[in-house]
């Protein structure tokens, strides 16, 4: 047998046969510490997400028909350089030919899969994980590219979720569209995962923080394989020290865990912000077992004008958030410089097709 030919073979049998990962919920809920965790196991690569599908759907039509050779090349160029720039290095670059080789159909989730595959197979792993929570919205386009994975939902007090947002670099910042987005996202989530049970892996933040060991059981026992100690031992991992180093919202993850990290909106939190949170999500903080502070008759409907001044405040924290995290901003730069650009293009598409 021809060894070249052989090996090719045994390639397309390895990628024919890769399970895959993804996480479904919202951000600052520990997803970056299971992530590091369940990447220390030698059959799970789950590199930090570049956010394919958040960032590049919102521009895909400017791609035209995916049908086209060009069309398609163009988009897989784009996500290669996406990932390439992440502020947490892969330390790949990628050949755009065997990025598209590898997409069994035309379609972005098929070009964000062949990424993610092209980052196993050099670990060796025969499992891909993707920590992107975004693409809670975006599940449907995956299921429709011919992806079947493992959906796996962590979610948190959606109060301490708000709590955490205002203190990173990212996200948004007044509680009411914290708890906006915190509903939807796990909405979202709780559909899915009672389409697919079989599927599925659901998780509770101060459930899996005191006891990461069950969590990460329950989650080999759904993937078919054995559960590998080393995962707890991820704080001296490579990957958890060059995250860390990428920015101060993942600096935890060189350190131990942190378990009983719950319910600090108590003390973060002022009651009219609690009032807000609940008044717009209080009662999917209920179907999630989470007590709630105020009173459902306290509960406020907010007027299109209380929330236009929301607004403002929100984009006045984000801003105050950036200025103060100049290191961070800097690590994130060649990233969001591509980004940029992309938004640029994508505003002279629609002038010309206007």
């Amino acid at each position: 047998m021809n060894v070249e030919s052989g090996k090719w073979n045994s390639l397309r049998i390895f990628e024919r046969f890769m399970k895959s990962i993804q996480f479904i919920g919202t951000q600052r809920s520990g997803s970056n510490l299971l992530r590091v965790m369940l990447n220390q196991h030698p059959r799970i690569s789950a590199p930090h997400p570049p956010h394919i599908l958040q960032v590049m759907m919102p521009f895909l039509k400017m791609y035209g028909d995916l049908s086209r050779d060009e069309n398609f090349r163009a988009l897989v160029d784009d996500v290669c350089t996406l990932v390439e720039r992440n502020p947490v290095n892969w330390d790949v670059h990628f050949v755009r030919d065997e990025v598209t080789r590898r997409c069994t159909n035309r379609s972005l989730p098929q070009v964000m899969k062949a990424v993610y595959e092209i980052k196993a197979q050099e670990k060796n792993a025969d499992i891909w994980c993707c920590k992107s929570m975004a693409s809670v919205f975006y599940m449907n386009e995956i299921t429709a590219a011919d992806i079947t994975p493992l959906w796996l939902w962590l979610y948190r007090d959606g109060r301490d979720v708000a709590c955490s947002f205002r203190k990173a670099v990212v996200g948004e910042k007044h509680v009411y569209f914290l708890a906006q987005q915190w509903k939807k996202e796990q909405e979202l989530s709780l559909i899915q995962t009672h389409k697919s049970p079989d599927n599925s892996v659901v998780m509770r933040y101060e459930e899996f923080t005191p006891d990461p060991e069950s969590s990460l059981r329950m989650i080999c026992a759904k993937l078919k394989i054995d559960y590998d100690p080393e995962m707890l031992n991820y704080a001296d991992s490579k990957e958890s020290k060059i995250t860390a180093a990428s920015g101060e919202m993942w600096s935890n993850l060189v350190r131990p865990v942190m378990k009983n990290n719950t319910r600090k909106f108590e003390s973060e939190l002022s009651y009219d912000d609690i009032l807000i949170f609940e008044s717009v999500a209080g009662d999917l903080l209920k179907e999630l077992n989470y007590e709630c502070v105020t009173e459902i008759s306290e509960r406020i409907t907010f007027t299109p004008e209380e929330i236009a001044e929301f607004a403002v405040i929100n984009d006045r924290m984000k801003k105050e958030a950036r200025e103060k995290a100049p290191e961070d901003m800097t690590k994130r730069a060649a990233q969001d410089t591509f980004i940029q650009s992309l938004k640029k293009r994508f505003s002279e598409y629609e002038k010309q097709t206007v």
